[in-house]
């Protein structure tokens, strides 16, 4: 084989870290934003806690566990004394579904990390850490492999921050009981809706899949007037899906 020259092989993109230090500050920095809309809804929840009959030590146990802002507003309307065990594991099973195929486009973003620390990062995933993780994973895919930073230590950075806001925020609502009266007269209902919104701009920008947008909107609209409940988030989720799903095979298809 003389005369023939070896071309050095691609560099490949180092191993993807949970803990590295410039990526955690990066996905912390990057969720501050969140993390203010994600404390004001979490005063919501502690109030209606306190109302609803909960103990201090009962919220925060929820928070801690759950940490599901959707899940536990819906199981606060669910509770009554003794609290009807077999409807909340229904409702938290179905509206938890989604988490199932998020799950399942992080991982394919942090594939370099294994698995024992891929299921500690998918106790964390929430809608909001995924969508910024996912807006990052899009932002960086044209840099060379060697030099994009780490999306797992991004990803963990966005959820210690977001989980230390979340507790903390229903702590501080709990505290503030029954004085805080209605939180709808402080406006405080609307940081949910709002801080999804911005989410939502924001890979739409970068995702501009107007079918996809358009069917979801749709059909939560329309699940929200007719079936009532939490319906809205599940079947508002599964009709974007299949509106990606027809545009890739499309896509696919196309000569």
């Amino acid at each position: 084989m003389t005369g023939m020259t070896l071309s050095p092989p691609a560099p490949s993109r180092p191993p993807d870290r949970l803990l590295d230090p410039p990526a955690l500050f990066a996905g912390a920095r990057r969720c501050l934003p969140i993390a203010v809309s994600v404390f004001a809804y979490g005063l919501v929840f502690g109030v209606l806690a306190a109302q609803a009959g909960l103990s201090l030590a009962e919220t925060g146990l929820m928070s801690g566990l759950v940490f599901s802002g959707t899940v536990q507003f819906v199981a606060l309307g669910l509770w009554t004394a003794p609290p009807p065990v077999a409807t909340l594991l229904i409702a938290t099973f179905l509206l938890s579904l989604r988490l199932v195929l998020m799950g399942a486009t992080l991982r394919r973003a942090i594939a370099g990390i294994t698995a024992p620390r891929a299921l500690v990062a998918a106790w964390f995933v929430t809608d909001e850490n995924w969508a910024l993780t996912m807006s990052e994973a899009a932002k960086i895919g044209d840099r060379p492999a060697t030099q994009r930073p780490s999306l797992a230590g991004f990803f963990i950075g966005a959820s210690i921050l977001l989980y230390g806001t979340w507790l903390a925020a229903g702590m501080v609502g709990y505290a503030l009981g029954g004085a805080a009266g209605d939180p709808k007269r402080a406006g405080l209902d609307f940081a949910f809706p709002a801080m999804f919104l911005a989410l939502s701009i924001g890979l739409g920008r970068r995702h501009p899949n107007v079918l996809v947008w358009l069917a979801s909107a749709a059909t939560a609209i329309i699940a929200e007037r007719f079936l009532g409940g939490a319906w809205h988030i599940l079947l508002g989720a599964f009709a974007g899906i299949g509106a990606a799903a027809l545009s890739y095979r499309g896509t696919r298809r196309a000569p």
